[in-house]
């Protein structure tokens, strides 16, 4: 029940920022998308929880689910690579897929998760490398650090998941799953 709270609380912040500041600035659209979002980070992480119920797997999923939130959001909300609307930004989607569609094929199972994660990782930093190698979005006043540190932050968050579903592979529940 904690994470949908708390979703709920995330989805009612700007709204009430807006009533204090007119930095919040959100229209209907921005509520919709935040809301389907944390809708889908909620449902993640139930539905994960159900496949295992071990400490380890649980906190994998929980740097997983927050990872790919963050990404998203920041692709959609400021961008990464440049402005929010630079195209080079869809190269994320391409690194979730890898997430998401690993995640189907492996069965959310915790050593094949441990795989896809590293793999996920590696696709982070494919990405980051193609930026800076293409000077893509390099009339930003941050570049090319605001990639670098993101891209080192964001594979971070993927290995520390990787090895956190390696630990759950260690679990009881899992430990007699074949490898």
């Amino acid at each position: 029940m904690a994470p949908w709270i708390v979703a709920a609380l995330l989805w009612l912040l700007p709204l009430v920022a807006m009533m204090f500041t007119d930095e919040a600035n959100w229209g209907e659209t921005d509520f919709i998308v935040f809301g389907t979002m944390l809708l889908g980070a909620c449902g993640t992480y139930e539905l994960a929880e159900k496949v295992a119920g071990g400490i380890a797997y649980r906190a994998a999923v929980g740097v997983t689910v927050v990872a790919a939130f963050i990404l998203i959001w920041m692709s959609l909300a400021v961008g990464i690579i440049g402005a929010e609307d630079y195209p080079a930004n869809l190269m994320y989607g391409g690194v979730l897929a890898i997430a998401v569609l690993g995640g189907f094929i492996v069965r959310l199972q915790p050593h094949g998760m441990a795989q896809v994660l590293v793999a996920t990782a590696l696709a982070q930093t494919l990405v980051g490398i193609i930026a800076l190698s293409a000077g893509l979005g390099s009339t930003g006043g941050n570049w090319p650090w605001v990639i670098v540190v993101l891209t080192g932050f964001f594979s971070a968050l993927w290995l520390l998941s990787a090895w956190l579903f390696r630990k759950a592979a260690q679990e009881p529940a899992f430990a007699g799953a074949a490898p």
